[in-house]
């Protein structure tokens, strides 16, 4: 066993101690490791009789490849199918119409490579298009739709929602993002078998069944959350644009191709690599027994056989950028300017520093629970000040930085105000950037954003969930060490250092920069980017179940 203490706050940090904690009490986090390499972290907390429970699989987009995007998503949807018990009325032919189904699909894939091939050659537009199938593949679909049916008669539809409701549990879910999927549940503490029963089952036992007619559900969320946004494939794209080689450059849901096409077969390889025990992390919070739960734990999870060849290493690195890159767009939706500057990992020696840079020039950050929003305190970076208030040519100007496990980008965006242009608007972003670089900042705005990071970091901190989810967010990009490590490295941080990254990163080599336009000269909608720029010290969004 290991136990590894770590200094946080209770409370809100008061103004005339923003170097210092009001009061602190110590976060305990009892590690442990099962003998199939599965890591186990839990935190006793006695002030309700309840635990925030999750599992973390540390994959992501990011551990995808071209021609499979969007599977680690699709993943998250796929486990909560059911497994051999749970979810079927008839589970031998519920099995059957699984392998039936995959045999009628590796015809469909046939027809398909044809179309593909049409398409490249022109003799047709549009492979996806029902008017190009084949008459094979019109059989092939019917008969498929007739085992899709079959099957559905035989599914017991969220009977594990419903077991957990039952027994007193509430929001089960999961989500998706580039590095991680994170499963949860809040439970009562004494329903703590039945969660690892549960969730031990479906990682042991599952049953990937409508597996086929799931990826349609993604392809029609796809089309909700990002296609038919405005300004949705505008921002996909610009995200393609900005990370050349890292699989960052696609989003989490994937590219609509692959979704389609992605076969049983591939899923299940994908799902013996990164679902063993020896790449996943349960995290439990709240009114447990460290001892008995262990116990609990060694019973269900342990019986979970362990990947001995291990997870394949992410070895693609981005490359340094050799020019700025520019796109500009005409959309329905309010004109802005945004520009992207390739920065460091969340864990690199350099995040802190510009973390507290974003906080100097966009402000404070969000608060309340990872990636679940929050209060915001009324803006007060230099970006808001300089462009809103003072030369009022702008209605909305920030700036934040996102580290992730792989790589992280700096963020400065604005909204130009009525008769402004969002080109008039960019060069006055960079003028703050280069005061920064010439004059550094003060002693009080590098103690201003410490504190407000702190009050972030901390309010997350009083909540069971916060906990959880806060260790998750830390066990995706290293360890939850480097959480209760965070705030000695932002004590550490100083005006050289702010000036020092300010210079070092945010070069206009190193930027890609997003135009947006009005298209139609009407008002437009407000422009809604997933993945950046979120507000500092925030995770990554992810993809609701």
């Amino acid at each position: 066993m290991t136990v590894f203490r770590g200094r946080v706050l209770a409370a809100l940090l008061c103004a005339a101690a923003l170097a210092a904690p009001a009061f602190a009490q110590e976060l305990e986090v009892i590690e442990r490791t099962l003998p199939n390499g599965m890591k186990v972290l839990m935190v006793p907390r006695h002030d309700q009789p309840t635990i925030s429970c999750g599992w973390l699989a540390r994959v992501g987009s990011a551990n995808e490849r071209p021609g499979i995007t969007g599977l680690a998503h699709l993943f998250e949807h796929m486990m909560f199918k059911g497994t051999r018990t749970i979810g079927t009325k008839d589970i031998a032919r519920d099995l059957e119409l699984n392998k039936l189904q995959d045999e009628v699909q590796a015809g469909v894939r046939e027809e398909m490579s044809i179309l593909r091939e049409k398409q490249r050659r022109g003799e047709i537009a549009d492979m996806m298009d029902p008017a190009a199938r084949t008459p094979r593949l019109i059989e092939l679909l019917a008969r498929f739709d007739a085992l899709v049916k079959e099957q559905r008669a035989l599914v017991v539809k969220d009977e594990m929602d419903k077991l957990y409701q039952e027994q007193g549990s509430t929001g089960l879910n999961a989500s998706t993002s580039q590095d991680r999927t994170f499963y949860i549940v809040g439970i009562p503490s004494n329903k703590l078998e039945l969660w690892a029963w549960l969730e031990s089952d479906r990682i042991a036992n599952p049953v990937f069944r409508e597996f086929y007619s799931e990826r349609n559900v993604i392809l029609e969320e796809r089309r909700q959350t990002l296609e038919s946004r405005p300004g949705g494939t505008v921002d996909e794209a610009f995200n393609a644009m900005t990370w050349m080689a890292h699989p960052y450059s696609w989003e989490v849901i994937g590219w609509p191709s692959d979704i389609a096409q992605v076969t049983r077969e591939q899923a299940n390889d994908f799902f013996a690599t990164y679902y063993a025990p020896n790449n996943l992390t349960a995290i439990l919070v709240g009114d447990l027994d460290p001892e008995k739960t262990w116990v609990l734990l060694q019973k269900y999870f342990g019986r979970i056989p362990t990947n001995p060849k291990g997870v394949p290493e992410v070895i693609t690195l981005e490359p340094v950028q050799p020019a700025e890159q520019r796109m500009v767009a005409e959309v329905e939706m309010t004109p802005s300017v945004e520009a992207d500057y390739k920065a460091v990992p969340a864990v690199h020696r350099d995040a802190a520093a510009l973390q507290v840079l974003g906080v100097v020039l966009g402000g404070p950050p969000m608060m309340g629970r990872p990636g679940m929003g929050g209060p915001m305190r009324p803006p007060s970076g230099r970006l808001h000040k300089a462009l809103v208030l003072d030369q009022k040519v702008a209605t909305r100007a920030s700036a934040s930085f996102r580290g992730q496990k792989y790589g992280g980008l700096f963020y400065l965006s604005a909204t130009p105000a009525p008769g402004k242009r969002p080109a008039e608007i960019e060069p006055l972003l960079y003028a703050e950037i280069e005061k920064v670089v010439k004059e550094g900042v003060s002693d009080d705005e590098i103690a201003r954003a410490k504190n407000g990071i702190r009050v972030a970091w901390y309010s997350r901190l009083e909540s069971n969930s916060g906990i959880r989810e806060s260790l998750a967010q830390a066990e995706s990009s290293g360890t939850y060490k480097d959480l209760l490590d965070a705030p000695k490295r932002l004590e550490a941080v100083t005006r050289d250092d702010v000036q020092r990254v300010a210079k070092q990163y945010l070069v206009k080599e190193s930027r890609s920069v997003l135009l947006t336009t009005r298209k139609g000269g009407g008002e437009g909608m407000p422009r809604r980017r997933p993945g950046g720029p979120p507000p500092a010290a925030v995770p990554a969004p992810e993809v609701k179940r």
